[in-house]
């Protein structure tokens, strides 16, 4: 597994897929940098040279990545929070923030189901069947 920037990089396959491991990296971006360092998109990762490693790090330099972006994007939402704005309370809440609907779906936001009532136990069951 080679290592850019201090993270490895799955080494099996290609260096436009493995890239995308980098956080900050996507699709578009790893394109952009496997051309400006001069590889070989199809490449496996695994069989970089050092130089070609080393192209891509420079590449890389220019942008925020991992650590600093997830500091950077942290930042911004405390920011939303402490002005109070809308997008804020919905993070603070747990709920979608871009005006997704809420009324069903929104689970992954919103974590499981949490059920509301009173759940019957067997002998209330039977009592109304009996009764």
């Amino acid at each position: 597994m080679p290592r850019v920037l201090g993270i490895e990089i799955p080494g099996k396959k290609r260096v436009e897929f493995a890239l995308r491991y980098i956080y900050g990296i996507g699709p578009t971006r790893a394109r952009q940098v496997v051309a400006q360092a001069g590889v070989d998109s199809a490449k496996k990762a695994d069989d970089l040279t050092d130089e070609e490693i080393t192209a891509i790090s420079n590449a890389l330099q220019s942008f925020n990545l991992e650590g600093d972006l997830r500091r950077e994007v942290a930042a911004n939402i405390r920011r939303l929070i402490g002005i109070g704005s809308y997008r804020g309370s919905r993070h603070r809440k747990g709920l979608p923030v871009r005006g997704q609907r809420t009324s069903t779906n929104a689970r992954t936001r919103k974590g499981p189901r949490k059920t509301v009532g009173a759940v019957r136990g067997k002998d209330a069951r039977s009592a109304v069947k009996t009764g």
